[in-house]
């Protein structure tokens, strides 16, 4: 199951599991769309894999699986 992480890992800005502009790699790495667009050229800077749109949870999926509150940021 994905772990829907709460926020980019570039940016530190909130992506909230409904986003659609939170991008992922085949790791679940997470970016928001500006920085996976403008800085990251759609792959990721930890395993060069394609960012491609997360998924969405619906919402009443989330209440049973919710989504991660880990952040993770590069520093």
């Amino acid at each position: 199951m994905l772990e829907l992480r709460p926020n980019c890992e570039n940016c530190n800005c909130d992506l909230p599991a409904a986003s659609a502009d939170a991008l992922i790699c085949s790791f679940e790495c997470t970016f928001c769309r500006a920085c996976a667009e403008s800085e990251l050229a759609l792959r990721c800077p930890n395993c060069g894999g394609e960012l491609v749109r997360r998924p969405t949870r619906p919402a009443e999926k989330l209440e049973r699986f919710p989504a991660s509150s880990k952040r993770v940021h590069r520093a």
